[in-house]
């Protein structure tokens, strides 16, 4: 498939009412512009075969805790997925194809890939976008325990949550109630793209940063610092008058930006050009 399909792919997957939007389909989409052959149909299978795999493991009585230790049980211990602590900025960790194959991931992609097996053994979950540790937790009312897929599984509770803040940031961060709601698809997909938008950057591959931002605006469209970085990177890579166009959106949407002098400054280069 070529780089045209794939985006057409993931623009139509992502234009349904947010909650029809098929994560996995969605996700391989966004891998099938790095890997033009990829096949997400075999992905999909594959993870049709694990979630059968754990249905014959389950207990009588699906507690949610049970159903949760037999898919730890199966995605940690049998089929050895981990999560990717000594390369953890390699851009495969974000695909989730590589994630499939590889068996490694980051976070959000580990997340991706138990709540896609466990919706399809009718344990609903949803995404926790806790600033610097994607979560997980059962959909279920009243039950406020999460999980941590990068981690094996771990059950955690939001005291534990707190913790994990306070180590990543390494300083106190009053846990918000904001940190530990659901996601939207729209945002965990966003999110997932964010990740690669920055190791990216991080490494000079522009043009594939750009593709990034592109598609998160394709999610959100018009959001100005989105609007702001494509300008910005398109500017690097000698596009001005896209650039031009991007970064004086920036400042409509956001007069009183923080880089709002900067970004002026730039734009007045840009018009000398």
């Amino acid at each position: 498939m070529n780089f045209s399909s794939a985006r057409q792919n993931f623009y139509q997957e992502i234009q349904q009412p947010d909650e029809l939007i098929d994560l996995a389909k969605a996700a391989l989409y966004i891998a099938q512009e790095e890997y033009p052959d990829l096949d997400p149909e075999e992905y999909l299978n594959s993870l049709d075969t694990m979630a059968a795999e754990v249905e014959e493991r389950l207990p009588v009585r699906r507690y949610p805790l049970r159903i949760i230790q037999s898919l730890n049980q199966y995605l940690y211990d049998d089929l050895g997925f981990t999560g990717n602590k000594k390369d953890y900025y390699d851009p495969r960790n974000s695909f989730f194809n590589e994630v499939i194959d590889r068996r490694v991931g980051i976070p959000i992609t580990l997340s991706l890939l138990y709540v896609e097996v466990a919706r399809r053994i009718d344990f609903p979950m949803v995404g926790i976008g806790m600033p610097g540790h994607f979560l997980i937790r059962p959909d279920v009312p009243d039950m406020e325990i999460f999980v941590d897929a990068f981690n094996c599984g771990e059950v955690i509770f939001a005291q534990d949550c707190q913790t994990k803040l306070n180590q990543i940031y390494q300083k106190n961060v009053p846990l918000q109630p904001e940190f530990l709601a659901p996601v939207t698809h729209r945002q965990f997909l966003a999110r997932m793209l964010t990740n690669l938008k920055y190791i990216y950057i991080d490494k000079q591959e522009l043009e594939k940063a750009l593709t990034i931002v592109e598609r998160i605006l394709l999610l959100f469209p018009g959001v100005p610092f989105e609007l702001r970085d494509r300008g910005l990177l398109c500017y690097r890579l000698g596009r001005f008058s896209q650039a031009a166009v991007d970064l004086e959106n920036y400042l409509q949407k956001s007069p009183n930006a923080f880089d709002a002098v900067v970004i002026r400054r730039l734009l007045t280069q840009l018009s000398r050009e």
